[in-house]
């Protein structure tokens, strides 16, 4: 069973002195209880500039993946519901937060995953208020590339219970498969919904708090970046036998596709 002690969503109260376990919501900026705190990328490396162009940092302290140059693609527990929202604040086109060529745009609305209750269909849209100049990430429509080696990104903490990131940093993560990280987790997991990653003897290299929503991607047969998955959960960061928890985009990747459409970006 998921637990709201051990098992968290990878999201960040903002301007906590300690990573707490909740999620800071957009909408009314009400910071709620988190199942699970989420992970920043622990084990990782600074990302080079321009090497992930599409990722995206949100100010309720989540990541994201430009799904199109207008639409993040985000996690279900990162938003607050469905509808207009002008509180978020997206920076793309840097791997420096601090940068002055940093690239910054408000929301305008957002669409929370249809049915969202807090486990499983982690997933939401949230379209900007114009469009970006910065290349989209392609998601996985089928199971063909959910396996193998993956890479993280993000701008978390780089240790359980540590500091959120000035430079965006990059971890890969293997692939563990649903029936290990279902028994791991003592049933907790949806494999349906969830596709799990991370080392599970040794630990050391995760996601955690503040990675929230970030994309898990890996090369397809063409070479290029595909998402398979977004941050959702986990027990801790890095910790041996509890190895993070994605959504698993190709299950709802025609309903991603629907709600882009409905926003029109």
């Amino acid at each position: 069973m998921r637990t709201h002690t051990t098992a968290l969503k990878r999201c960040l109260a903002v301007g906590a002195v300690a990573l707490a376990a909740f999620s800071l919501q957009p909408g009314g900026a009400q910071a709620a209880p988190a199942k699970e705190p989420g992970p920043f990328v622990v084990g990782g490396v600074r990302a080079q500039q321009g090497e992930f162009p599409w990722m995206v940092r949100l100010s309720m302290g989540c990541g994201g993946a430009l799904y199109t140059r207008q639409i993040v693609l985000t996690a279900a527990h990162c938003v607050n519901g469905s509808g207009p929202n002008t509180s978020i604040t997206a920076t793309t086109g840097v791997v420096d937060l601090e940068s002055s060529q940093a690239v910054k745009v408000n929301s305008t609305q957002v669409l929370q995953a249809p049915g969202y209750n807090g486990s499983g269909k982690d997933w939401a849209l949230i379209k900007l208020a114009e469009p970006v100049n910065q290349p989209t990430l392609t998601i996985a429509d089928t199971t063909a590339y959910n396996s193998g080696t993956f890479t993280v990104a993000g701008w978390g903490a780089d240790k359980e219970g540590g500091a959120q990131q000035r430079y965006l940093l990059k971890a890969d993560v293997p692939y563990v498969d649903d029936a290990t990280c279902n028994s791991a987790y003592g049933g907790g997991t949806i494999p349906a919904e969830e596709i799990c990653a991370g080392k599970l003897d040794t630990g050391g290299v995760d996601t955690c708090q503040g990675d929230s929503g970030g994309p898990m991607f890996r090369k397809d047969d063409s070479g290029s970046w595909i998402q398979v998955g977004i941050v959702s959960w986990g027990t801790g960061c890095a910790r041996p036998g509890y190895p993070g928890v994605y959504t698993k985009v190709s299950t709802f990747a025609k309903d991603i596709a629907a709600g882009a459409a409905g926003l029109g970006g």
